[in-house]
This record gives C-alpha cells, sequence and structure tokens, in this order.
C-alpha cells in the first residue's frame, strides 16, 4: 500500500506538472494576443505595462534597439503614439493599424519562469482620405520574443519584430523598392524618440533572410539555418 500510495504521489505531481506548464504556455500566448489588441488601437501606455521589469527588456524594431523598459516608453508612447495618434493614446478618427497576432510556436524554459515563441502578423494600416497625409498599406513580419515571469505574471522580456515586406495597397510588394527606406538610423538622444543602439543585420523583400528559429526541428531535432 506504501508503495502504491508513492506511485500516485509522483503520477499526481507528474500531472500538476504538466498542468502548470501549460497553463503557463496559454498565459503567454493570451500576452501576445493581448498585445496585438492592444497595438491595434494605438493603447500604447497599455503596451509598454505588458513589458517586464528589467535593464535586459529590450524592443528590436526596423534595425532599432531600444533598451529597458524606458527604451519601450520612447518607442511605443513617444514615436508611435507621436506618428499614428497625434500624442494620444487610444484610437484616433481615420486610422487603421490592425495587427493579427498567429502562429504562436511557445517553448517553455525547463524551470517554466521564461519561454521564447515564434509569431506572425499580417498588418493592415492606413489612413482615411478624410485624414490629411492619406496612405494604406499592407505589412507582413515575425516576432522572436522571449517571455519571463514576474511575481507570477507572464511578461514580455525581449519583442524582437522584423518587418518582411511592406506594399502599398495600390502597388503591393512587387514594387517595394529593393532598399527599404524607413530603418532607424540615429539613436537616442540625437532622436529624442531613437533606439539606444541600431542593428543593420536584416533586409525586408525582396531580401528573403531566415529569421533565426528558436527550437529545434521538431522530427531530426536539427537546427533549420540558411
Amino acid at each position: 500500500m506504501t508503495d502504491q500510495v508513492a506511485a500516485l504521489e509522483a503520477r499526481i505531481a507528474q500531472l500538476e506538472n504538466r498542468l502548470t506548464r501549460a497553463e503557463d504556455v496559454e498565459a503567454i500566448r493570451r500576452l501576445q494576443y493581448t498585445y496585438g489588441y492592444y497595438l491595434d488601437k494605438t493603447y500604447y501606455e497599455e503596451v509598454v505595462e505588458l513589458f517586464a521589469d528589467g535593464e535586459d527588456t529590450r524592443v528590436h524594431f526596423l534595425h532599432g534597439v531600444f533598451h529597458g523598459k524606458e527604451g519601450a516608453k520612447r518607442l511605443y508612447t513617444g514615436r508611435f503614439m507621436t506618428k499614428f495618434a497625434e500624442g494620444h493614446n487610444g484610437p484616433r478618427y481615420g486610422r487603421l493599424l490592425d495587427h493579427p497576432q498567429m502562429q504562436g510556436i511557445i517553448t517553455l524554459s525547463e524551470d517554466g519562469q521564461s519561454a521564447r515563441a515564434r509569431f506572425r502578423s499580417v498588418m493592415q494600416a492606413g489612413t482615411h482620405e478624410t485624414v490629411p497625409g492619406f496612405r494604406q498599406w499592407f505589412e507582413g513580419g515575425l516576432y522572436e520574443n522571449e517571455y519571463v515571469k514576474q511575481d507570477g505574471q507572464w511578461r514580455i522580456k525581449v519583442l524582437n519584430m522584423r518587418s518582411f515586406w511592406q506594399g502599398d495597397f495600390d502597388k503591393g510588394w512587387s514594387r517595394a523598392p529593393v532598399e527599404y527606406a524607413g530603418y532607424l538610423t540615429e539613436t537616442y538622444p540625437t532622436d529624442p524618440h531613437g533606439p539606444d543602439e541600431i542593428v543593420d543585420d536584416w533586409s525586408m523583400f525582396p531580401h528573403t533572410e531566415t529569421m533565426p528559429f528558436h527550437y529545434v526541428h521538431p522530427v531530426t531535432g536539427r537546427q533549420v539555418t540558411d
């Protein structure tokens, strides 16, 4: 009887661990989806609060790397809020910025305190013709993110977003410039909303570099690379 009880206790502990890990994976997915919905409607202050506290927090965007939560604030409540929301936190008339989050592959660490994930986003964006500066475009990219559990809650530690293609609605991606002109080139404080560093390590379509996978091939166990 003692051996049976021990076996049952071990089995229960195993199942509890599996349940906790499944709940953590779902919490991370929910966190990333929440990020996308807030980004859709330019709730940039709420976006910033999804990031972890600490010096290791980073955001990679258009060759710029923003360090810490202060860097995230410069990007979201500085650059983005100024450019897409007229300095206002929340949606503005005539502006469309949909960021659906899809195809999530989440890898939880052995200790369950950190994780990595890959997501895809296909953005539809633009302004209504009644808004000055009328433009409409499509854009697609990938995230290779890192997450950490702080005070029992999952937060974004590293948001690494690469836009891989962009095209105006009337021209499409096939007529996009060979070299995209919108990469960030000046750091903070020269650019008050700029990144802490510039990392020029990828290019948009027609360039087709593979964004490194954080996971190995599920069948062969090998790392897939260019």
